[in-house]
């Protein structure tokens, strides 16, 4: 079965990149979602999903993160450029990455979400925050 990733981003550009790079992982995309709406429409069709917290209906990725993980089992990495607006992390989430990110840590932070999806061991990229309740 293929690993299905959602990107929760509002800057169409940046969402498109991020979709390219899940892409040529061989990873298949459930969907870009602008807002909340449209992730929780596409929340059944999710493994992992990538959150940035600041979308188009207003800081509501943490909601979003917590729903999809607590609700409906998916295994949720934020990146934005504002972690510290995450304090001590989301319960049920892995960590944040902080935004602007490379490909090759784009790579490597979904990488790691898709294995911790499988209960598989793996090392975090380095500039990758895990919360306390992840670890």
């Amino acid at each position: 079965m293929t690993c299905r990733v959602l990107v929760v981003e509002d800057e169409i550009f940046v969402a498109t990149e991020i979709e390219h790079v899940i892409d040529e992982m061989g990873l298949e995309t459930a969907g870009i979602a602008a807002d909340q709406k449209t992730a929780m429409a596409l929340a059944d069709q999710t493994d992992v999903a990538l959150v940035d917290l600041n979308l188009k209906d207003g800081p509501t990725g943490v909601a979003i993160g917590r729903a999809l993980a607590q609700r409906h089992g998916v295994t949720v990495l934020f990146m934005t450029a504002n972690p510290s607006q995450l304090g001590d992390g989301v319960p049920g989430t892995i960590g944040v990455l902080p935004k602007p990110v490379t490909d090759s840590e784009l790579r490597a932070a979904v990488l790691f979400a898709v294995a911790r999806r499988g209960q598989t061991d793996a090392t975090p990229p380095k500039r990758l925050q895990l919360f306390a309740s992840a670890v």
